[in-house]
């Protein structure tokens, strides 16, 4: 039987040696493994969602705020404007106005219409 020393220079059996490998060789084969599967994933979701380029026009005072938002949030700005466009989408909710607020609205129109005469 031969006897190899590691870094320490302690004493290790070759049966020690080759089981140690074979560990390491398993590790780095599963290793290996969840990267192609992460990679054939990410591929997938890539290949599935629809990539289209939006260009818009904003005034400058927009695309401040804009970036401050996504700087305090650690985002890049894009993925803050898909986000902010797709609550804004997908949000059936309330419209930000009660009732209540848009009669208001009309009462106070109506008497600027009015005095305006």
């Amino acid at each position: 039987m031969t006897h190899t020393t590691d870094p320490t220079h302690t004493v290790i059996p070759d049966h020690a040696r080759t089981a140690r490998r074979a560990r390491h060789t398993a590790i780095l084969a599963e290793v290996a493994t969840e990267e192609a599967e992460a990679t054939e994933t990410e591929a997938a979701t890539t290949d599935a969602a629809l990539i289209v380029p939006l260009h818009l026009r904003i005034d400058r005072d927009l695309d401040t705020a804009l970036r401050a938002r996504a700087d305090t949030e650690h985002i890049p700005t894009s993925a803050l404007v898909r986000r902010l466009l797709r609550h804004a989408v997908h949000d059936t909710g309330e419209s930000g106005l009660t009732a209540a607020a848009v009669e208001d609205i009309a009462r106070r129109v109506t008497r600027e219409e009015l005095g305006s005469r």
